[in-house]
This record gives structure tokens, C-alpha cells and sequence, in this order.
């Protein structure tokens, strides 16, 4: 018996491992052209850029460029920063230079060319996508690797490699591309909007139960005329109340029609800017459910850290799904390890037990980073069996989620995955915000206006504030705007010098001579170049950021002594607290309609799908898009022109 399980095991292994390979080989690589926009009065005719330099490196196999840096032009350096980049630019093609003209990237075939931006660059430039249009997107952050025609100021023949990112949602690795590629639009072709709108409306289709069973749909259960289900032969009729979302109702996913590429936060699919519409599927309670609810058995649980609307999403859910008429729903406790842990139980649920679980912070079943593997969980799905499983986590929890769904369908089981997003620092694609974001900027504000106070109530005092923010700067910027205590504000997504004449420490030198203190409010993220770097991840596959607020306040004091001019720095970092917050009344709110909308769907039978806000309406979006990329602050975008006004920094390049 023992030989026959090893067998089994073997073979088991060596499929999982097939599959893999084939999943590896179908990663496809972007192969993408600069078009440098310019205005009409620039454009004679057909654009032409002057190019200094005429020579031009024979081609060379990738794997030779790195050890032969004789083969490259003596004018680029092999290694260069991103403001040794924009530098090159401006002298090799004034008309071109990063700090004023959008670049798009636009898909078109292409060789492998010869100048490789290493992986330590930090170039950034905005990205062309049917999704969210102009993006940053950072080397150094996303571990994109761009190659280019040493005719750098042709612009032409760029190829980005889209990477895998690693994030542990579980014990396993599990794998996301930063970017995805999409498929080539010819924009010559008169009818390219068609075959966009075609391509969009193809992968925004929600995956649904019913694409590999063969299911009948019935009578929703769920009304408001009634206090109990419409199934419990109370006579209500599902056609006299008028409260149903119809399977073809869509909202837009962007609503601001851009005359030219280089308006303000422009998000632009072709160089013209054109207008294209992008539908997706409106949220709520449809008339035909694909599941009994005195049969489901729902499970609820919680990756990740903590966020402020946790308790009060798990609060909505269940009251929910007792709105249908589930009675067995069950909490996973501590994230994915609930389901492997033999010390854990399930947590049974009820209006009562969760009634009041909303007026705390923190999660009422726990939170943990990692787990077991896919396999694992839906092995133990099947054991308890789980129905709907609602998945409230980050961008790593909506990969782990998409894994359990595309396992389940595997298995051809009839479960709906359905994730409600949640990360603090406001980085999931495609939506307005997510819950736990507003909570902390108002926490926020409680930190900043403690900073202002101390660096008001010291001679030459400097308040410096460490908000969250791994990869995108939202916290910051918005704490900083609403505060309007705060001189300086420090973001991922926009590099900054601290040393040199336009540095950060030579402004806060101006501030104090001239004000006599200044407040700084720096993102966790920012500024990771002038660290130590740590190959050191958490269980979530994150890298362990480095601490930049006690680097500045070093740098800052270094300064100040060197220049004989006394300075004191207070440095607060109140991370943990605001984690840790109850949700505010507009969090509240949010974590109520996407508690709804997360039943809704499980019920109408989606699975592998999120819920969120776009554009002020609650919509349903596969997850497969929102796990494209990171959403990142835009530096071209309103905000953040609104946020400099505010503090009225200068460029710090």
C-alpha cells in the first residue's frame, strides 16, 4: 500500500510539474515601440527626431551585452539612474525629454537590441494600458528589464520583459506577472476601437460556476419586502419589488474623455488619445441564484495584516448571507492557515455572534501572511464542503484566491471564490479606493498634526512622518493635502535627491531659515535606493523594506551640524497604530456595500471574481485584471500637482 501511495504522489508531482513548465512557456514577452507624442505645432508632417548619434552597435546575443561594455556607444554609461537617463535625453534630443513629453508604449514586433538597463536602474516612464493607461512603472521596484537600440533618442524597438512577480500566498510560490502583455492593435485598421472593445469585453467576463457544470438557475430568496427569505412561503413575488441588478448592467471604468495625451493624468490607449468605451459588470442582487442557501455551508477569512473594516466586512457577510438564508457559515481563523492547522477550528457564525464585532479594530478571526498549498486548501474546501468561500485580503490574497478558484474548476467543483480587496495603502487596480484607505489618512492626520506641533514648538524643529506605503504613495499624498501642515512629501513613485543643490535637505535648509520649521511626510517605500538593500522577504514573499524615515532623520541631522545651524528632529512613525484603528464612518460604509455585493455574486454564481468601487459604482471585476499590476500614484495626475501646490515643494531632481 505504501509503494502504491508513493507511486501516486510521484505521478501527482510529475503532472503538477507539467503543468507548471507548459504555464512557464506560455509567459509571453511584450514587444513594444516608444511613440513620443508632440504637440501639433511640433509636428510637421511625419514626426522626425534628430539623432546625434549615427553609429550603431552590431547586434549581440543578450547574454554578451553585460560583459562587453566596449560595444556601447562611449556617450551612455552602462549603469545610469533616473536622473542620469533624463540627462542623456536632454542632450541628445531636447524635443524628447522625459520631464515633459509622455512617452507611449505602443505594441509592435521587434528585435532584441543591444543597451540593457540593469536591474538596479531606476528608470521610470509611463506605460501605455487598455487598463489603467499612463502608469509608472519602476525598474527597481517591478524588476522590469528594458532593452533599447543604443539610438536611444530613436525611441524606437524597445522590448520590456513582463517578469514574474513572487508573492507568497501560500507555503508554495505563487506566480503573478507585474505586467500584462496585451495582444497587438494595428491602429491603421479603421475598425481597431471593435477589436479592442472585443478583447476587453472578453477578458473582463466574469467566470461563472455554470461554465463547467451544468446548472439550472432559480428564484432569488433574497428581498426586501420581506423580513424573512422569500423561499419560506411568506408569498412574496420576486417580480413585485423592483431592487434586482440585470446580468447586462455595466458601469464605466473610466469617464473622462482626454483631448490630448499631454492633459493632466492623461490615460490614453492609442497616441491620439482616442475615446474608446470600457465596460464592466454592475454589482448587486440579481433574480436567478445558481445555489440553495439552506444547503450552502460559507466560509469567511482574512489574510494578511491588519486593516481598519475588517470586523465590520466579516459583519456584512454574515448578515447577508442569513438575508438568503444560509444558515452554516463558518470563519477560517488566521488566514490560510486555517485550513491546514489541526490546532485550529472552524468559527461558527451568526447574526449574534458578529453583531457588535464592528465597534473594534483588528480582524475577529485572525490574520497571518502564508499558508499551505493551493492543493492543500482545496482538498480540505472539499472535506468541510465549503460552498462560497469569501477571501478578504491584498493584491497576494487575490493571487492565492485565483489559485483556489482555477484548482476548484480543475476539479470541476461547484464552489464560488469571490474576494472582497483589501489593502490599506489604496494600491489594488482599477478601482477608486478600498476599505481601511480613509481610516488611514484620517489616523494619519493625528501623527502629522503632532509632528506640526513639536517642529512648531522647537527652535529649528523638524516634524518627520513615516506613513505606509510599499510600492504606491496614496497615504502620503493624501494625508499630506488634507493636513496642509506638511512642506514636504515623499512618494515611491517620484524620485528625489537629498543631496545637491535641488536636494531635499537644501530645501528643508531654506524652510528653516526662512520659516524657522518645516513638516516632512515620507512613504515607506520611497526613496529605497539610498538604502541598504535586503534580500530578506516576509511571509507574503515582500521584500523587508529597509527603514527610510531613520535614514532622513539621519541625513538630516548630519546636515544641519555640518552646516553649524542647530536642528531638532523629532521622527514618528505610527504605523501599527492606524493598522490597528476601528473603521471611520466612510470606511464603514464601504465595508457594508462590498460585504453585500460579495454574497450578491457568490450567489448569482461568479466565482474567481472581486468586488470594488469604480467610478463612484460598485461593479464586479475578474481577478485576474486587478493582479495585472500595482496601482501607483500618476506624477502627471491632478492629485499630485494638487498635493506640491499644497506643500509647495519644487522638483527634488
Amino acid at each position: 500500500m505504501k509503494v502504491e501511495l508513493l507511486e501516486e504522489k510521484v505521478q501527482a508531482m510529475e503532472s503538477r510539474n507539467k503543468a507548471l513548465e507548459e504555464e512557464l512557456n506560455d509567459l509571453r514577452i511584450a514587444k513594444l515601440q516608444l511613440v513620443p507624442i508632440v504637440s501639433e505645432k511640433e509636428r510637421p508632417g511625419k514626426l522626425t527626431v534628430p539623432t546625434p548619434m549615427e553609429e550603431s552597435v552590431d547586434r549581440l546575443p543578450s547574454n554578451k551585452i553585460k560583459n562587453n561594455k566596449a560595444a556601447l556607444h562611449p556617450t551612455f554609461p552602462f549603469r545610469f539612474n533616473d536622473r542620469g537617463l533624463r540627462r542623456i535625453l536632454r542632450r541628445q534630443a531636447p524635443t524628447l525629454s522625459l520631464l515633459n513629453r509622455l512617452l507611449f508604449l505602443r505594441c509592435q514586433n521587434s528585435s532584441l537590441y543591444h543597451l540593457k538597463l540593469l536591474h538596479s536602474a531606476t528608470v521610470r516612464m509611463p506605460l501605455a494600458s487598455s487598463i489603467n493607461g499612463v502608469g509608472s512603472i519602476s525598474i527597481q521596484q517591478h524588476g522590469i528589464q528594458l532593452y533599447a537600440n543604443c539610438r536611444l533618442t530613436n525611441f524606437s524597438n524597445v522590448k520590456i520583459r513582463a517578469p514574474k512577480r513572487m508573492i507568497r500566498a501560500e507555503s508554495q510560490m505563487t506566480d503573478a506577472r507585474s505586467v500584462i502583455v496585451k495582444p497587438e492593435i494595428d491602429f491603421n485598421d479603421p475598425n481597431w476601437k471593435k477589436h479592442y472593445q472585443e478583447d476587453f469585453d472578453r477578458r473582463f467576463n466574469l467566470p461563472h460556476v455554470k461554465d463547467i457544470l451544468d446548472l439550472k438557475p432559480r428564484p432569488t430568496t433574497f428581498s426586501l419586502k420581506s423580513r424573512i427569505p422569500l423561499d419560506d412561503g411568506n408569498g412574496a413575488d420576486v417580480d413585485d419589488w423592483k431592487g434586482y441588478v440585470n446580468d447586462d448592467d455595466r458601469a464605466l471604468l473610466k469617464v473622462i474623455n482626454f483631448a490630448s495625451p499631454t492633459s493632466a493624468g492623461a490615460e490614453c490607449i492609442d497616441p491620439e488619445c482616442s475615446w474608446v468605451e470600457q465596460w464592466v459588470h454592475r454589482a448587486g442582487p440579481r433574480k436567478q441564484i445558481y445555489f440553495e442557501p439552506k444547503e450552502v455551508k460559507a466560509a469567511i477569512v482574512t489574510c494578511g495584516g491588519l486593516c481598519p473594516g475588517l470586523n465590520d466586512v466579516i459583519r456584512q457577510l454574515v448578515l447577508t448571507l442569513e438575508k438568503y438564508g444560509v444558515k452554516n457559515i463558518v470563519g477560517i481563523p488566521y488566514g490560510y492557515r486555517g485550513f491546514s492547522d489541526n490546532r485550529l477550528s472552524e468559527v461558527p457564525l451568526s447574526c449574534q455572534v458578529v453583531q457588535n464585532i464592528n465597534l473594534a479594530g483588528g480582524s475577529f478571526l485572525g490574520v497571518s501572511r502564508g499558508g499551505p498549498s493551493t492543493c492543500e486548501i482545496v482538498d480540505n474546501i472539499q472535506a468541510k464542503r465549503i460552498d462560497m468561500l469569501f477571501v478578504l485580503g491584498g493584491d497576494g490574497t487575490h493571487v492565492g484566491a485565483l489559485a483556489i478558484h482555477n484548482e476548484c474548476r480543475k476539479r470541476k467543483l461547484k464552489v464560488s471564490i469571490v474576494c472582497v480587496p483589501k489593502t490599506i495603502d489604496n494600491d489594488i487596480l482599477l478601482m477608486d479606493k478600498t476599505f481601511g484607505f480613509d481610516t488611514a489618512v484620517e489616523e494619519a492626520q493625528r501623527a502629522i498634526n503632532s509632528a506640526y506641533i513639536e517642529a512648531r514648538s522647537a527652535y529649528h524643529g523638524i516634524g518627520l512622518v513615516k506613513l505606509m506605503g510599499r510600492s504606491s504613495g496614496f497615504i502620503a499624498m493624501h494625508a499630506s493635502l488634507s493636513s496642509g501642515q506638511i512642506d514636504i512629501c515623499l512618494i515611491p513613485e517620484v524620485s528625489f535627491n537629498l543631496e545637491g543643490p535641488n536636494g531635499v535637505l537644501q530645501h528643508l535648509e531654506h524652510l528653516i531659515k526662512t520659516k524657522g520649521n518645516a513638516v516632512v511626510c515620507v512613504a515607506e517605500g520611497a526613496g529605497q535606493e539610498y538604502l541598504t538593500k535586503s534580500n530578506a522577504k516576509d511571509a507574503s514573499g515582500n521584500v523587508v523594506l529597509s527603514d527610510i524615515g531613520v535614514h532622513i532623520q539621519q541625513q538630516i541631522k548630519k546636515h544641519f551640524k555640518n552646516i553649524g545651524i542647530p536642528a531638532d528632529v523629532k521622527y514618528i512613525d505610527p504605523t501599527y497604530m492606524i493598522r490597528a484603528c476601528r473603521a471611520n464612518a466612510s470606511d464603514a460604509i464601504l465595508c457594508t456595500v462590498l460585504g453585500q455585493n460579495a454574497v450578491h455574486g457568490a450567489f448569482a454564481g461568479f466565482s474567481g471574481i472581486t468586488t470594488g468601487i469604480c467610478n463612484t459604482h460598485f461593479v464586479y471585476f475578474p481577478i485576474t485584471e486587478v493582479i495585472a499590476s500595482t496601482k501607483h500614484v500618476n506624477p502627471n495626475s491632478r492629485m499630485w500637482h494638487r498635493c506640491r501646490t499644497s506643500t509647495g515643494q519644487p522638483d527634488f531632481d
